[in-house]
């Protein structure tokens, strides 16, 4: 092993460490990139890069569409939208045997697809829907894990803004992505309800059904809801429909949930103002970490770390699809000690170029020739299934962020419960990796119906 190498790998133990000691991830890859970079290439080359990396980074047109996204997202929480999805929810469902829990999921799919944010979701729907779920006596376990599981959709079903990171990093098409994300996201929402149902059924202590909704409830209910899908009817419906790109389709998001917000008196200017500093913060955070994996990149670029990577990985004959199980495997294991953000920004430029070197670079034709797909459709089918492995590091211990934020929630429930609560739908995300691994399909079909 050269000595470029080693100090490659030394970087990344010293950057696993200083994020395991709880160094902000943007400071650990800035400290971690610039110092690598020096002693590989001194410091003359470090100082100029920064003079137009920056700029270089921030610049880009597509990273407008973050902020607005996240403005979007913190209105969302304000205007009440929450609430309104999960009083639709549990009046349809309510009545049955776990029903406030399939609500509680239902809801989190609706108010993440408004919010894109997995941690925003779960903070936000357990404050609405925990009390609802003790007030009809749901086990605590099951209680505060649906909720924290029901957090990781709020990555995938699109809007999101890991999402739209990771199709910038890859030079993916947004809308391609978002197109792509829809059946998987959906897919896990099936897959939580079959799995809350079939929990209650194996004890039904845990989810007691209760007397349903009143028709006219009901009918007040889903009318309340009906706001909700229109905002996300013509923000994603003008994405697809080629009517706007995403930065405008997020500026349209932002003005529809603003007026529902003022037109239902949940937001005025002081929550208006505080929604401007939140994410304001929010996208600084963002764009920070965006430059220190900037430099991170650029430091195992230039000691060819990525490319040993992907000549070792071709050598070593092991199949295409066993070394993406390996990358999946590395990824919740990686989730475990960091955010989503950050670990997208720092894993997949080292894992794309061995993807596509395994790949081909090109479609192949022969039998058995990488995956049997072009470089565009791997780029997108990867994306998905890496943004769902990512999210698993958030219901993960030991870290497990959107346990930690249901357990400030419910300060009373032990977290081993909590986590035993989760257990089941992690295992159920275990099951879409794995019809996803099986059926790349299921991924591809609608961006190439949208495309055709």
């Amino acid at each position: 092993m050269s000595d470029p190498i080693t100090l490659g790998i030394l970087g990344l133990v010293v950057l696993v460490g200083l994020i395991a000691i709880r160094m902000p991830i943007a400071y650990a890859m800035i400290l971690v990139g610039g110092i690598g970079t020096m002693l590989v290439n001194g410091p003359a080359l470090v100082l100029s890069q920064m003079k137009t990396l920056a700029w270089g980074q921030f610049a880009n047109y597509d990273l407008s569409v973050v902020p607005m996204f996240v403005l979007m997202g913190v209105l969302a929480s304000k205007a009440g939208l929450s609430q309104a999805l999960f009083r639709a929810a549990a009046a349809w469902l309510g009545h049955l045997r776990g029903g406030t829990a399939m609500a509680a999921i239902a809801a989190c799919a609706g108010f993440g697809a408004v919010c894109g944010s997995s941690l925003a979701t779960a903070s936000t729907m357990g404050r609405v829907a925990l009390p609802e779920l003790r007030r009809y006596n749901y086990e605590p376990s099951l209680a505060t894990g649906v909720l924290a599981a029901g957090g990781v959709l709020g990555i995938l079903i699109p809007p999101s803004v890991v999402l739209i990171i990771y199709a910038i990093i890859v030079e993916a098409n947004i809308v391609t992505m978002f197109a792509a994300a829809l059946i998987p996201g959906l897919l896990a929402v099936f897959l939580f309800i079959v799995t809350t149902a079939i929990y209650v059924t194996i004890w039904p202590d845990s989810g007691p059904a209760h007397s349903g909704a009143q028709r006219r409830e009901v009918i007040d209910a889903t009318l309340g809801v009906l706001p909700v899908f229109a905002i996300f009817g013509l923000v994603l419906g003008g994405i697809y429909g080629g009517v706007f790109n995403p930065t405008p389709g997020a500026s349209v998001g932002v003005f529809l949930v603003l007026i529902y917000g003022i037109a239902r008196r949940t937001i005025g200017w002081v929550d208006g103002l505080d929604s401007l500093r939140s994410t304001a913060i929010t996208s600084g955070m963002i764009y920070l970490i965006l430059l220190g994996a900037e430099l991170m990149k650029i430091f195992l670029s230039r000691i060819g770390l990525p490319q040993a990577s992907a000549e070792w990985v071709l050598q070593s004959g092991l199949s295409p699809m066993t070394v993406m199980l390996v990358l999946l495997v590395v990824l919740i294991f990686l989730g475990c000690l960091m955010d989503s953000l950050s670990m997208i920004l720092l894993v997949i430029p080292f894992f794309w170029p061995v993807l596509v070197d395994i790949n081909g670079g090109l479609y192949q034709s022969a039998e058995g020739a990488g995956f049997g797909l072009s470089t565009e459709d791997l780029k997108v089918w990867f994306g998905i299934l890496a943004l769902i492995v990512v999210e698993l590091g958030l219901i993960t211990p030991p870290v497990g962020m959107n346990v930690f934020i249901i357990s400030a929630i419910a300060s009373d429930v032990p977290m081993r419960l909590i986590f035993r609560g989760v257990a089941p739908f992690f295992m159920a995300e275990m099951v879409r990796v794995a019809i996803l691994l099986a059926f790349p399909a299921l991924t591809l079909w609608l961006p190439a119906l949208l495309s055709g």
